[in-house]
Parts: structure tokens; C-alpha cells; sequence
């Protein structure tokens, strides 16, 4: 077996995951995992440590012995690192450390979601404090607060992963649009057979969501984030959801439309969320603290 510092954290990670969820299907949908790449990281840990950690087969999913032994001695390495980050947390009363944070775009406009207030807050209070912050999609996000390559992630999460506390901080709504040049922006009575007719595009992530909201066939395009929805919108050629402090913006200069508000809208909870295991951290509890206050929408963003 390889010297332990030569072994990839984050695999022993997915590792535990894996045998926390009892099965490779399981783990998947916890992991946002395909069952190539999850069988990937398996494979790659089993070289690393020098041997096979779990069987599957006709008498299902099970560890090895080895495999038992890892994860008893996985879980008390990261109860470790967690007892390491919470002394090392505090130096002198003050906040110290590294706070890695995952959120999905399109949110700068949202008072109750945006995290200028939030982050301001914190650093203000911890200073000496590292801050890391990264786009993703939902799916990403899961995926990094549970393999423990981000510490709290914030997004519209669907899927709730083992060892994850998911805290909700604000329901955004949405609205469908068009932009200022789609043969719709100046109808004035717009007609269920209008909207299913237009071409539609949808978030990638939710796509048969946004078609059942819509009510409508098919996409005939797809995005990722936001920005890239909006972009679209405005080419006059297609519809879409987006969030309402986002849409409503352009719609205020003119350059989109809502399409039957009242009809085609929609609540996305968002969440915050982070591994069980780290909910006494100081600057994690910190960092919650000051997301839960601007989700109240009693501070300015």
C-alpha cells in the first residue's frame, strides 16, 4: 500500500458515500455520479490502498473485509480533520481558515439570495478568513458538499444526499418570457396553443419540469445557467423560465415580456447545505447564520 498522504481525500470521500448509500445506484444519485466515473474513483482508491474495497454481483453489493476496515479507518480520519479544523478554527478568538463555497449563477439580482450581504458580513467578522468561491449547477453542487470539495453549497437542490443537511433559505419565483422581438411580445391575448407552439428552451437540469410547467412538447433548446436562458430570450426566437427579479429586470427596459404570469409560474426552493459532520464548525455556523438573516430579506444585499 502507498504511503497515506499520497491518497486522494476526495475518493476516500466518495468512497464512504458509496458505502453509506449500501449500493452503486444509490451512491449515483447521492453523488450526481455517473456509474462509469463512480466505478472510476473506486478503482482508482483500490490502487492507491492495494486492494479491493467492495463486491457486487448475484449476493448484491457488500464490502470486503478491507473494505470494512477502510471506512472505520476513513470515518476516524475525517473526525480527526474535523477535531483538527475546529481547534484550528479559532486562532486567539479569531476566525481563521478557508471557507470554500458553491452557488449556482443568476442570483446577483435576488436581495434574498445574493451573497454580497452574507459575504460581506462574514469577512467582516473573520478577516484573516480565505474565501473560495465557485459557479455550478445543482447537480455540481450536490456533488462537491458531498464529496467535501466545498464546505456549504447554495442552489435549488432536488436531490437530498446521505450526510447532507439541506437548510431552506428562500423560494424564488419564476415566470416564462419572451424577448421584445418574439412574434408574442405584442399579443395581446395569448392562448395556451401560442405558448405550446413557440419554441421553448429549458434549463438542462430540469428540463421535463419546464416542458410539463409549459405544458409544452418539446425543447428546442437547452442551458446550463441564467445568463446563458436570458441570452436566449432576447434573441426573439425562443421562451423560457427565469427567475422573476431576473426577467422582470429586462422587462422593465422593455426588452422581455412575462407570458401569463399568473398561469405559467412556478416556487423554486433553495437551500443551503453542508455536511452533517461539519454543522459545529465556527465559520461554517457563521457563514449560515449570516445567509439565514438575508433570506428574512431584512438586510440589504
Amino acid at each position: 500500500m502507498r504511503r497515506l498522504d499520497n491518497i486522494d481525500l476526495r475518493l476516500l470521500r466518495v468512497f464512504v458515500a458509496l458505502a453509506e448509500a449500501g449500493s452503486f445506484s444509490a451512491a449515483q444519485i447521492a453523488l450526481n455520479l455517473s456509474q462509469s466515473t463512480l466505478s472510476t474513483h473506486i478503482a482508482s482508491l483500490e490502487r492507491s490502498l492495494g486492494g479491493a474495497l467492495c463486491l457486487r454481483g448475484r449476493r448484491g453489493f457488500r464490502l470486503t473485509p478491507f473494505g470494512e476496515a477502510t471506512l472505520r479507518a476513513a470515518h476516524d480520519l475525517f473526525a480527526d480533520i474535523d477535531k483538527f479544523q475546529k481547534r484550528v478554527g479559532r486562532s486567539n478568538d479569531r476566525l481563521v481558515g478557508r471557507l470554500s463555497i458553491g452557488i449556482v449563477d443568476g442570483i446577483i439580482s435576488n436581495p434574498q439570495l445574493a451573497l454580497q450581504g452574507p459575504l460581506q458580513r462574514t469577512i467582516a467578522a473573520a478577516p484573516d478568513v480565505y474565501v473560495d468561491l465557485r459557479l455550478g449547477t445543482p447537480h455540481e453542487l450536490e456533488q462537491w458538499v458531498a464529496e467535501g470539495s466545498r464546505d456549504v453549497v447554495i442552489g435549488p437542490f432536488a436531490k437530498h444526499g446521505p450526510g447532507v443537511v439541506y437548510v431552506p433559505l428562500h423560494q424564488e419565483a419564476h415566470a416564462l418570457y419572451c424577448g421584445q422581438q418574439h412574434v408574442l411580445f405584442e399579443k395581446e391575448k395569448i392562448t395556451n396553443a401560442d405558448i405550446e407552439t413557440s419554441p421553448f428552451s429549458v434549463r438542462g437540469y430540469r428540463q421535463l419540469e419546464d416542458l410539463y410547467r409549459a405544458n409544452h412538447p418539446r425543447a428546442s433548446a437547452s442551458v446550463i445557467h441564467m445568463e446563458a436562458q436570458a441570452m436566449l430570450i432576447l434573441s426573439g426566437k425562443l421562451i423560457g423560465f427565469l427567475p422573476r427579479h431576473m426577467g422582470d429586470g429586462y422587462a422593465e427596459l422593455g426588452l422581455m415580456r412575462a407570458l401569463r404570469p399568473q398561469t405559467y409560474q412556478f416556487l423554486s426552493q433553495h437551500f443551503a447545505a453542508h455536511r452533517r459532520s461539519d454543522k459545529d464548525l465556527p465559520l461554517i455556523k457563521l457563514f449560515l447564520h449570516e445567509l439565514r438573516l438575508q433570506a428574512k430579506g431584512k438586510l440589504e444585499a
